[in-house]
């Protein structure tokens, strides 16, 4: 029966060859669709880690609740242990402590309100290779009173590598503090809305500027962001009996989680699409094909053929034609995307940020194998109805049709 479906199929040459065309079509369209929604993803997902986020974040218990109105109520006193304990598991590339403050930037003629970030210089220059920086250099750790800020805040003070800024901010305790800061650089991340207020110094320079020791959080950057459901697992059962709090990058980037779900959705709908698109061409095919084979189906009925065997020999006949297809389309699509990614797509800046990037298509193997079924089960299902048609056929009246 299969060699016999097989030569059926090609018994129309032109028609079968605008099927295939149909459904290759149809499979290209979904590699190349979901190949670049994944690029966006994984752009996206590393951009976010990369400028601020890490992989993992670890805070005191309620800080993320409740430590905007009361920092001083959730610091880790001692992170220098956290930081211990985090560098002896695998994949851990290195663990930096941070403290988080708000205030004014003075540039001796306006004020800006502003978020700012005490950070370990060097260590934060191994995580932050989305960040660019627009003019001057990255702070490092002989740079005590530097300061690199954000390219909004640059533009709001007129300030520029070399400028003075004074920096005034309420102490942990409530009393107001002030520190003069060299302008090292002037950075640019994924978020236009963090580079319009925020501004880093010193771990040293924040702790003297706030009067703690302590920190707000603790970054974990990793060497592969697959590993990060594993490493969160194993800190999450060392750490949260102590009264601490294990955060996932992905939990905390709230855009993320938001144009995933959308992508998701509006991919999952193209997909429905094509599927539809599909079974509508596969299915004019086949009821042009049993139109023009009653009188066949006829004559094997007379000839003892079971109604069932008709039925599997239209369905198989459809199933091969959806496997062509969508090998042959795997293959195409394949090669399309390799293509496409040596050129690159250039894209504008996404919403709420300042840098455009270079798309590509990526070969994810869910997404091939999605696109092959989906031309498959199209093929499928179209064939249903309409085999089940010409199987219940009565011998008399096939017998007598002509074309």
């Amino acid at each position: 029966m299969f060699k016999l479906a097989f030569r059926n199929i090609f018994r129309n040459r032109l028609r079968t060859s605008l099927t295939l065309a149909a459904i290759v079509t149809g499979v290209i369209a979904i590699i190349i669709s979901g190949g670049f929604i994944e690029d966006v993803f994984v752009q996206l997902r590393e951009s976010t880690i990369h400028s601020r986020l890490g992989h993992i974040q670890i805070f005191r218990q309620g800080y993320l609740e409740h430590g905007r109105r009361e920092p001083s109520h959730y610091l880790i006193d001692q992170p220098e242990n956290i930081v211990a304990v985090i560098n002896t598991l695998p994949h851990v590339q290195t663990a930096m402590a941070r403290i988080n403050f708000s205030g004014l930037a003075n540039n001796d003629q306006a004020d800006l309100p502003i978020i700012g970030e005490g950070v370990e210089p060097d260590k934060e220059e191994l995580l932050g290779t989305a960040i660019t920086m627009m003019a001057g250099r990255s702070l490092q750790n002989i740079d005590e009173y530097g300061i690199v800020i954000g390219e909004g805040v640059a533009t709001a003070l007129n300030l520029r590598p070399g400028s003075y800024t004074t920096l005034v901010v309420n102490t942990l305790e409530g009393a107001l503090n002030t520190l003069e800061f060299e302008v090292i650089g002037i950075f640019r991340t994924f978020s236009k809305e963090y580079d319009d207020r925020a501004v880093r110094i010193s771990y040293t320079a924040a702790n003297q500027l706030l009067f703690t020791q302590s920190s707000h959080s603790v970054v974990v950057l990793l060497d592969r962001t697959e590993k990060t459901e594993q490493i969160a697992a194993i800190l999450k059962t060392t750490l949260e009996p102590q009264g601490y709090e294990v955060k996932t990058w992905f939990e905390l980037a709230d855009f993320y989680q938001k144009t995933e779900a959308l992508y998701r959705r509006q991919f999952g709908a193209l997909q429905i699409i094509i599927l539809v698109m599909l079974v509508l061409s596969v299915v004019s095919t086949i009821n042009m094909t049993i139109y023009e084979r009653t009188g066949e189906f006829g004559t094997m009925l007379a000839l003892g053929s079971r109604q069932q065997k008709i039925f599997r020999l239209i369905l198989l006949e459809s199933t091969l034609l959806g496997l062509i297809g969508g090998l042959l389309g795997a293959v195409i699509g394949t090669a399309l995307a390799i293509l496409i990614t040596e050129i690159g797509i250039s894209m504008p800046p996404p919403p709420g940020s300042n840098i455009g990037y270079v798309a590509s298509i990526r070969l994810v193997p869910w997404v091939v194998a999605t696109a092959l079924l989906t031309g498959i089960l199209a093929s499928m299902v179209a064939a249903i109805t309409p085999a089940r048609r010409a199987s219940r056929l009565k011998i008399v009246d096939a017998l007598r049709h002509t074309i």
